[in-house]
């Protein structure tokens, strides 16, 4: 189902600190510096940061698994007890992202990349 880990987001409060501690910790600028997220690259993954997560009722990191089939994933993980979160939603260029919640509220986030 899954090609490994692509992207984890971490809820942040204040962007200006999280973004130098991220940058300190990864050794890299970020690639997408906007109000609404700052995302790095380093070792392969995608590290996020959302300064609007706690609104939207992220408690901690959410790591996002890469899937080729974003809308099957979603189904069989629902079908196998996880309670859906996020929807499928368009995240630009055609990068599909949702997210479900497993038996003990750990939230699991799905990437599908945009096509090729």
């Amino acid at each position: 189902m899954t090609d490994g880990l692509k992207t984890i987001v971490y809820p942040v409060k204040d962007l200006g600190p999280a973004k130098e501690l991220f940058r300190t910790l990864l050794g890299v600028e970020p690639y997408a510096d906007e109000p609404y997220y700052v995302g790095f690259r380093a070792g392969g993954h995608e590290i996020g940061l959302d300064p609007h997560g706690h609104a939207k009722g992220m408690t901690g990191p959410v790591p996002y698994w890469n899937v080729r089939d974003l809308r099957g994933a979603l189904a069989e993980l629902v079908a196998a007890g996880a309670t859906p979160v996020q929807d499928a939603q368009d995240v630009g260029g055609g990068t599909l992202i949702a997210s479900v919640r497993d038996q003990d509220g750990n939230v699991v986030g799905l990437v599908q990349d945009a096509p090729a």
